[in-house]
């Protein structure tokens, strides 16, 4: 499968986020990751609504939003409205209300992308596969950037993966946290072909980070 950077602006300079932004789209890279925190699923709190209003008017990359807030059902028509390309909820922040939430983020015209925590056993995917059109594996725990990777989520891409093709479905797998230019090409050995990289564009030249990262995480 293709090899999709999605640079995640929580790493970015918000003094020059337009410039940054513009920075991206000329890198070569077709996502942008936008992550939402409320303070309770996770203990950050991020940008929100205006921010993403705001970025939606300067740019056409795909924003793949990253929901980490609890009943996401509850928020996921507004962020639809403001442009959301793929909308990723928490299976564990989505209890009970997993498959309604899925369901209603395609009725709005969105991809549907599902996450876990580390800690969270991929069989907890299994029931909802058909549904989504991109599971992503978070490789730290949620809330903070610039955390290292769990070499443990390795086994856990392949199992994600393996877990696909036993189903017979051609779902993107994204990865989200500790992603750099030593470790990418690891990702995308074990499945991964959606990278979600931070520190690893925002830091230095943008454009050449997100070449690298394409580079070496594409496989011969």
């Amino acid at each position: 499968m293709e090899t999709i950077v999605s640079p995640s602006i929580l790493a970015a300079d918000f003094n020059i986020l337009g410039e940054q932004i513009q920075e991206v789209e000329k890198s070569g890279a077709k996502y942008l990751h936008i992550d939402v925190m409320d303070g309770l699923f996770v203990p950050s709190i991020s940008f929100g609504m205006p921010v993403i209003a705001s970025i939606r008017k300067q740019t056409k990359l795909f924003f793949d939003v990253h929901l980490m807030i609890v009943e996401p059902i509850r928020y996921v028509e507004e962020f639809a409205g403001l442009g959301a390309d793929l909308i990723t909820i928490h299976l564990e922040a989505a209890t009970g209300h997993v498959e309604e939430t899925l369901d209603k983020i395609h009725t709005l015209g969105c991809k549907t992308g599902l996450s876990i925590k580390p800690a969270t056993p991929v069989s907890e995917l299994e029931p909802y596969l058909d549904k989504t059109d991109m599971i992503l594996i978070m490789t730290v725990e949620p809330g903070f950037g610039g955390q290292k990777y769990i070499s443990a989520s390795t086994e856990k891409i392949r199992e994600t993966r393996r877990l696909l093709k036993q189903h017979g479905l051609e779902v993107d797998v994204q990865v989200d946290g500790g992603i750099t230019v030593d470790n990418v090409s690891l990702v995308k050995e074990a499945g991964a072909n959606v990278i979600v990289a931070g520190s690893a564009v925002f830091r230095g030249d943008i454009r050449e980070n997100v070449r690298t990262l394409l580079e070496r995480g594409t496989l011969s």
